[in-house]
C-alpha cells in the first residue's frame, strides 16, 4: 500500500512505483494518492485531494472524508495484509496509519518524512516507534533522525529526477498563442483548493497592480494543478481579470511553464524548489486561517518558512506571511525582479547555492531499492 495526499507527493509516489516495478513488476500496488499514482499503476482506494489541507481550520472542516478515508485504508490493510505500507508526506494523517499498520505486523517505509527538524520534533518519538525505515530526502535529515534513533538512509531530493523541462521557451509560447517577445510571470497559488481559494484573488490583484506600473504588456500564467478543475480558477477570479490581463491558464507541462516565466508569486511549498532548481525568482507567501496561524505561531519558531530559505539557512527569496500577503507588496518584489537587475542577480546566486545542498539525481531509485529490500 501506498499513500499521499497532495500533487507534489502523487508526483514522487508515481516516480517510486514506477522504479519499484522496473525492479519486479509482479509488485501489486493500491493506496490514496491521484492522477500521476493512477496513471503508474496504483489502485486508488482514496482521492487524496479529498484530504489535501493544511491548518487546524481547514482540517476541521475536512475531517468526514479525512475519517472515511482511514477508515478505507485501514480496511484494505486488515483485509489484504500488504507486505509494505508506504507513507509519503502527510504526517498526521499517515503516522496515524501507520500506528494501525504496525499492529498488524505490516513494515512500514516513511519516504519524505515530516520535517522534524524545523518544527514539532516531538514526532521523531512517533517516527521512531511506528515507522521501520525512513528515506530522508535533505543530507543533513539523515544524521538528525539517526541521533535520535530512527533508521534513516539518504536518498537525495526527487526533484531532481523529475524537474526536467520538454519544451524549448519557444515552444511553449508558440504553443499557447503567447507572442515570443512577451514577459511571462506566474501566479502558482498551491495545489489545495482552500489555498487557492485563498490566494488567487490577492495574486491576481497583484497582477493588475504589476501591469498598472508598466507599458508593456505582460503575460500571466496560472498552472491548473492535479487537485483543481478549471472551473475553480475561473470562479476565484480568473474569469474576471482576463478582462483587463492576459491570463493563460496551462494544464500539464508545469516545468516548461515555469521555466518561460521571468518571476513568480507562489504558494509555500514544494514549488519553491521547483522554481530554485529552473532559476526562477519567487515571491513566496504562506495565509492560513487566523487561528491555526495563531497556534503555529506558539509552535513554531524559525525565522523562514519557504523550503529555499530553509535550505539555504537565510533569505534568497523574499517571503510574505498572514497579512503581509498583499497585492502591493507581491506587485513590487515581482517589479524587482523584472526589471532591476542586481536584485535578480542576487536572489539568482542564492538559488544555485540551494541547488548545490540539493544533492544528486537518482532519489526514486535509491527509494525503491529500500523499499525492495523491505520486501525481501
Amino acid at each position: 500500500m501506498i499513500v499521499t495526499g497532495e500533487a507534489s507527493g502523487d508526483l514522487h509516489g508515481a516516480n517510486l512505483v514506477k522504479a519499484m516495478l522496473k525492479s519486479d513488476e509482479t509488485i501489486n500496488f493500491a493506496g490514496m494518492g491521484g492522477e500521476e499514482m493512477g496513471s503508474a499503476g496504483v489502485e486508488l482506494l482514496f482521492d487524496a485531494a479529498k484530504v489535501s489541507v493544511v491548518g487546524v481550520a481547514e482540517v476541521i472542516s475536512h475531517l468526514p472524508d479525512i475519517f472515511k478515508a482511514q477508515k478505507v485504508l485501514k480496511k484494505y490493510l486488515a483485509k489484504s495484509r500488504p507486505d509494505l505500507l508506504i507513507i509519503i508526506d502527510l504526517p498526521d494523517f499517515n503516522l496515524l496509519l501507520a500506528k494501525f499498520a504496525k499492529s498488524l505486523g505490516i513494515k512500514v517505509f516513511y519516504y519524505i518524512c515530516p520535517q522534524v527538524w524545523a518544527w514539532r520534533s516531538g514526532r521523531v518519538k512517533t517516527i521512531r516507534e511506528r515507522v521501520d525505515t525512513v528515506g530522508v530526502i535533505l543530507p543533513f535529515e539523515e544524521s538528525f533522525l539517526r541521533e535520535r534513533g530512527v533508521v534513516a538512509n539518504y536518498v537525495g531530493h526527487p526533484l531532481l529526477d523529475t524537474v526536467h523541462v520538454t519544451q524549448t521557451r519557444a515552444e511553449f509560447l508558440e504553443h499557447h498563442g503567447i507572442p515570443q517577445e512577451r514577459r511571462c510571470v506566474g501566479l502558482l497559488p498551491g495545489s489545495r483548493k482552500k489555498e487557492v481559494a485563498s490566494l488567487l484573488p490577492t495574486f491576481l490583484a497583484a497582477a493588475r497592480k504589476l501591469q498598472e506600473k508598466n507599458n508593456e504588456r505582460l503575460s500571466f500564467l496560472v498552472p491548473l494543478a492535479s487537485t483543481i478543475n478549471e472551473q475553480e480558477l475561473l470562479s476565484h477570479g480568473v474569469e474576471v481579470y482576463s478582462t483587463d490581463l492576459d491570463i493563460h491558464i496551462i494544464r500539464g507541462d508545469r516545468y516548461s511553464l515555469m521555466a518561460a516565466c521571468e518571476c513568480v508569486v507562489a504558494a509555500s511549498g514544494t514549488v519553491t524548489l521547483e522554481l530554485a532548481l529552473l532559476d526562477i525568482p519567487m515571491v513566496v507567501t504562506y495565509r492560513l486561517s487566523p487561528l491555526t496561524y495563531r497556534l503555529g505561531r506558539l509552535l513554531i519558531k524559525l525565522e523562514h518558512f519557504s523550503l529555499v530559505n530553509l535550505i539555504a539557512g537565510k533569505e534568497v527569496v523574499p517571503e510574505l506571511l498572514q497579512d503581509e500577503v498583499q497585492p502591493e507588496a507581491i506587485a513590487d518584489f515581482l517589479q524587482s525582479f523584472l526589471f532591476q537587475t542586481d536584485k535578480r542577480a542576487k536572489v539568482l546566486d542564492g538559488l544555485a547555492k540551494v541547488r548545490a545542498k540539493m544533492g544528486t539525481e537518482g532519489a526514486s531509485e535509491r527509494a525503491a531499492q529500500l523499499a525492495l529490500h523491505m520486501l525481501q
